[in-house]
C-alpha cells in the first residue's frame, strides 16, 4: 500500500506541472496585453502570445519540450487559418510543411546512423581503439577521450555520445572515484560532447535549426560549408578546455593499468553482428562523403539522407524497434521551431521590432556580439534549442546582409553554455555519475562561456 506521504508526493508531483503550465498560460496573457499596439493584426497577436507561452513552456518546463513543438503547429493553423478567430485567415500549409525541411531528413539521417553505431558496438570500438592509440598515461587518456569523444558527437546526438562513453569509461572511474582523472575524464567528455557538436549540422539541434532558418529565407547552407564553420571552432575549445583541465587535475601521470577495458568481451560480437558493422561503416562512409561533396554532384543534403534510412532497414541492421527508440521528439521540437519562425516572420512581427532597434544596425559587430553573448546567457538556464528558435529569427530581421553569420554564430554560441548542471545534457549525464561537484562544472563553464561566443564572432566574420 502507497504510504501517504508518498501519495501526497505523488499528488504534488502531478500538481506542480499543471500550476506551471497556467502560469505561463497567465504571464503569456499579460505580457502580451501590455506589449500589443493598436495597430497590430489578430495575427499579430495570436502569435506574439505564441512565442511568451511557449518561452515559459520551455522554461518551466511544464511539458515536455517536444510538445511545446507539436502546440506550436497546431495553435498557429487554429489561430491562424480559423475566419472564426481572424479577420484574414491565412494559408496555414506553411506552418506544418516544416516537419518536412530538409534539415528535418538531415537530422532524421543522423539518428539512423547513430542508432546503428550504437547497435553494433561501432561506438565502443572507436573509444577502445582510442584507448589502445593513447597509451595509459592519464594525460594522453584524457586527451584521447576527449577528442574521440569530439568526433562521435559530430555524427550522433552529444547526449548519447556521452552516455556511450562515460559507460565505456564507468570501470576506469569506479577505480579512481572522485580523484583528479576521475574529473578531468567527465569534465572533458561534456565539454567535448557539447562543443563537438559545432562541427556538423547534424551535430547539435541548434545547428539544424540555424540551417532551416537560412534555408526558410532562401539561403541554403550546405553541410561541407557549416563544417568550415564549426570544426575549426570545436577543434579550438577542445583543445584549450584539454589543456586547462590537464593543468588543473591531472598532476601525476604515472601509467594505469587498462587491460580489464581493452580486453573486455565485446557484446555486439556475442549477438553476431560483425557483419553488419561492415554495413554500417560503409554507410557512414557513402553518407557523410555524398554529404561533403554536394556541391560537386548536385545532390541535397535531404536526399543523401535516404541512404541510411534505406540501407540500414534493407540489411535488417535496425529493426521496427530501433526505428521507435529513435529521438523523434527532437524532429518535433525543431520543426515546431521552424513554424514559430516562420509565423514571426510571416505576420510582419520580426520586421516591427527590428525598425524599432534599427539603431543597433549602425552597429552590427556590437549588436552580434549581444546576440551571441544573450544566446550563451539564455542557454544556461533554458533550453538552448528554445533560445535559438527565438534568437536567430530576430537577428536575422535586424541585421539584413548578414543573415547567415547571425544565424551560424547563433546556433555555434547555443553550445557554449556549460557553466550549470542543467546547461546542457552532457553535463547532466556526468552529473549524474555522482564523481563531481556542481562548482566543478565552472571551471569549463566559465572558459566555454566567455571564449566560445567571441571567437564563434571572429571565426565567422573571418570568413564572410
Amino acid at each position: 500500500m502507497e504510504k501517504p506521504d508518498d501519495q501526497n508526493n505523488s499528488n504534488a508531483f502531478k500538481i506542480k506541472p499543471l500550476l506551471q503550465f497556467i502560469g505561463a498560460f497567465v504571464v503569456a496573457l499579460g505580457l502580451t496585453w501590455l506589449i500589443k499596439e493598436p495597430g497590430f493584426t489578430d495575427s499579430q497577436v495570436y502569435v506574439i502570445f505564441l512565442l511568451f507561452f511557449s518561452i515559459g513552456l520551455w522554461v518551466t518546463e511544464a511539458i515536455p519540450a517536444f510538445a511545446v513543438g507539436l502546440f506550436i503547429m497546431t495553435y498557429l493553423v487554429y489561430t491562424l487559418g480559423n475566419k472564426n478567430l481572424n479577420q484574414a485567415p491565412e494559408n496555414i500549409e506553411k506552418y506544418v510543411t516544416t516537419f518536412s525541411s530538409s534539415i528535418i531528413w538531415l537530422l532524421l539521417g543522423g539518428f539512423f546512423l547513430a542508432r546503428a553505431m550504437t547497435k553494433t558496438g561501432l561506438d565502443e570500438s572507436i573509444l577502445k581503439l582510442t584507448l589502445k592509440f593513447s597509451g595509459t598515461k592519464p594525460r594522453n587518456i584524457v586527451v584521447a577521450v576527449m577528442f574521440a569523444t569530439m568526433v562521435i558527437s559530430s555524427l550522433m546526438s552529444n547526449t548519447a555520445a556521452t552516455s556511450m562513453v562515460v559507460a565505456s569509461l564507468l570501470p576506469l572511474l569506479r577505480v579512481h572515484g572522485k580523484s583528479g582523472l576521475a574529473k578531468a575524464l567527465l569534465l572533458g567528455v561534456s565539454t567535448a560532447a557539447t562543443v563537438g557538436g559545432m562541427s556538423t549540422i547534424i551535430g547539435s539541434p541548434t545547428n539544424a535549426i540555424a540551417a532551416g532558418s537560412l534555408e526558410k529565407a532562401g539561403m541554403d547552407i550546405s553541410f561541407l560549408e557549416w563544417m568550415k564553420f564549426g570544426l575549426p571552432l570545436s577543434l579550438v575549445l577542445t583543445t584549450i578546455s584539454c589543456l586547462l583541465l590537464l593543468f588543473v587535475f591531472v598532476k601525476d601521470n604515472t601509467p594505469l593499468y587498462l587491460d580489464f577495458i581493452l580486453h573486455k568481451k565485446e557484446e555486439a560480437d556475442v549477438a553476431g553482428s560483425k557483419s553488419h558493422r561492415y554495413v554500417v561503416l560503409g554507410v557512414i562512409v557513402v553518407t557523410i562523403f555524398m554529404w561533403l561533396t554536394g556541391d560537386f554532384h548536385g545532390i541535397s543534403v535531404a536526399a543523401v539522407s535516404a541512404i541510411p534510412l534505406v540501407v540500414l532497414t534493407l540489411t535488417r541492421v535496425l529493426n521496427n524497434d530501433d526505428v521507435k527508440s529513435m529521438p523523434w521528439d527532437t524532429l518535433l521540437l525543431v520543426a515546431g521551431g521552424l513554424s514559430l519562425g516562420v509565423a514571426l516572420q510571416q505576420t510582419g512581427l520580426l520586421e516591427h521590432y527590428a525598425i524599432l532597434i534599427k539603431d543597433m544596425a549602425d552597429r552590427p559587430i556590437g549588436f552580434i556580439i549581444l546576440l551571441a553573448f544573450a544566446t550563451m546567457t539564455f542557454s544556461n538556464v533554458m533550453s538552448n534549442s528554445a533560445t535559438s528558435i527565438i534568437l536567430i529569427p530576430l537577428g536575422m530581421a535586424v541585421l539584413p546582409g548578414y543573415e547567415k553569420e547571425v544565424a551560424v554564430i547563433i546556433g555555434l554560441a547555443a553550445s557554449t553554455a556549460l557553466f550549470l548542471p542543467v546547461s546542457t545534457p552532457p553535463n547532466a549525464v556526468v552529473y549524474s555519475t555522482g564523481l563531481i561537484k556542481q562548482k566543478d562544472f565552472r571551471i569549463t563553464g566559465l572558459l566555454i562561456g566567455l571564449l566560445g561566443p567571441i571567437l564563434a564572432i571572429l571565426w565567422v566574420l573571418l570568413m564572410r
